[in-house]
């Protein structure tokens, strides 16, 4: 007993001298987001306009049984993905997270590629919600400019982040509390007009689950869960923002695997949810196809003012989308300066532990994206819509291939698996399965026609991020200068950086570097 009470002592010492280490790396950045903030900044950057406006298409393809099949395949892949990343983000809690595993555990080209097409996704995806912002607006303001509505936007969302981490902690929180309130409101609404106790139009009697059947179980085959199974994996990307997030968190060791259990079950209760509600109430063959189920089932049951309402509760989860995608883009381009990746200028905090130049740097992309899609539709905001849309399956797959290596190297050094302070359950399949899964969603791209044509940008894409990477390091050797003195060191795989920051015996010895 008295041995146990040791280790246990032992292990939150060194826990605590790693997340003192840690905090000494952050350069600048200061812990100040909660629990209750990394949880809602997780549901905030998921729960979007896909399932708003769009859930609709994925019960129509696949039919309301397939639909809920590919929502509760996407929900094991994404819980799969979490729990490495927990693992992870606890074990090396740092801002920028997936780029910082994969050059510890990959390597620095991959580390630096990997980085650019997350920031380019989210970036892209900023650009799309400030468009879509303006549009909403003119259902109230129907004669006013759509720019006028875009740039108010794009203010607030701008001062939100480079005020203080806190602030935008604070109000993604909000943001995301009104989306999830609207989900719970109609599921609920919903649940209480299946069973008949609030009348809904076309039924004089309780509608049941009689359109999951009426047409056969499976109305379109077995192959359109498959086929819309990309599209509900895009639906779920947005949950890796918690390791993100996990550098400015406070005590990380317990805030990050609560978001990670909590964010992957709400979002699955929420999303399979939605989906067998509007499933139950309106026919799979006219299920919002042009029209937001949601709207839909509001209207049918004669709720007053439906359409303001969604318009506002989708206005909401924009300016939730777009406040997330800012903080993202921003904190990959600090993570990337402080690697010495790219200008160091961009590391660079302001009193309150904003990383300024990154977020000005990240709010000009998303602008000039924004401007691509106005002037160069065709071409040039294509290409950034195709490259950037197969990130987030690109991150997933580093991450879990970044909890094998990881847990590798640990045991190699010597370490046992009960010194971690959070170990990802079903290792090593956990991990494995979601690689598999992930290759499993980038075979579908090939073998769907409407989709090849993303490869064709991404792959001569990311060789040219390798390229550049390289070139630039052959550069800084030839003229002295280094790769970079941060967290992730400057070697490849396992050589020079691995988790020498999570064993008890090195922590106080390499705090300094």
């Amino acid at each position: 007993m008295a041995d146990s009470n040791a280790k246990d002592a032992e292990t939150q010492t060194t826990a605590e001298d790693h997340g003192e280490a840690t905090a000494e790396a952050q350069g600048g950045l200061e812990r100040k987001m909660e629990t209750r903030h990394l949880t809602m900044i997780s549901l905030g950057g998921v729960i979007g306009t896909g399932l708003f406006l769009s859930s609709g298409y994925t019960i129509h393809q696949a039919g309301p049984l397939g639909a809920i099949v590919a929502y509760a395949i996407g929900s094991i892949l994404v819980y799969f993905v979490m729990l490495s990343l927990g693992e992870l983000s606890v074990a090396m809690p740092y801002a920028g997270s997936f780029h910082l595993y994969a050059k510890r555990f990959i390597g620095p080209g991959t580390a630096f590629t990997i980085a650019v097409l997350y920031w380019l996704n989210w970036a892209v995806a900023l650009a799309s919600e400030f468009t879509a912002a303006g549009l909403l607006m003119q259902r109230w303001f129907p004669h006013s400019p759509t720019w006028v509505w875009s740039a108010a936007f794009i203010a607030v969302v701008f001062l939100l982040n480079i005020l203080s981490v806190r602030l935008y902690g604070e109000s993604e929180f909000w943001f995301a509390s009104i989306k999830v309130f609207a989900i719970i409101a109609f599921i609920v609404i919903g649940l209480l007009a299946i069973f008949g106790a609030i009348p809904i139009s076309g039924y004089d009697h309780a509608p049941l689950f009689g359109n999951f059947y009426n047409d056969g179980w499976l109305p379109n085959g077995i192959l359109p869960i498959f086929s819309t199974l990309l599209t509900v994996v895009f639906a779920f990307s947005g949950t890796e923002v918690v390791g993100v997030a996990a550098g400015e968190t406070k005590d990380p060791s317990k805030a990050i695997p609560k978001a990670v259990h909590t964010t992957v079950l709400r979002l699955a209760i929420f999303f399979i949810g939605s989906i067998a509600v509007m499933a139950a109430l309106i026919p799979w063959h006219k299920s919002g196809v042009d029209t937001s189920p949601f709207v839909l089932v509001f209207q049918s049951i004669g709720m007053p003012f439906a359409g303001d309402v969604m318009n506002f509760v989708v206005l909401t989860a924009v300016l939730s989308a777009a406040n997330s995608g800012l903080y993202v883009c921003s904190r990959m381009v600090w993570s990337l300066a402080q690697e010495r990746m790219i200008p160091h200028a961009l590391a660079k905090t302001n009193f309150h532990g904003v990383p300024v130049f990154a977020v000005l740097f990240s709010m000009a992309g998303s602008l000039l994206a924004l401007l691509s899609s106005v002037v160069a539709a065709s071409t040039v905001y294509l290409a950034l819509v195709a490259v950037s849309g197969l990130a987030t399956l690109v991150v997933w797959a580093s991450v879990c291939v970044c909890h094998v290596r990881f847990r590798r190297q640990w045991l190699a050094e010597g370490h046992a698996v009960d010194e971690l302070r959070y170990r990802a359950p079903g290792y090593p399949f956990v991990p494995v399965a979601a690689i598999v899964m992930c290759v499993g969603a980038l075979v579908l791209v090939i073998c769907d026609p409407a989709q090849r044509s993303t490869l064709l940008y991404m792959i001569p894409f990311m060789a040219l991020c390798y390229a550049g990477y390289y070139a630039s390091a052959a550069w800084r050797k030839r003229h002295g200068a280094g790769q970079g003195d941060g967290c992730g060191g400057a070697g490849h795989g396992g050589e020079d950086h691995g988790p020498r920051d999570a064993g008890p015996g090195k922590r106080k010895a390499e705090r300094g570097r």
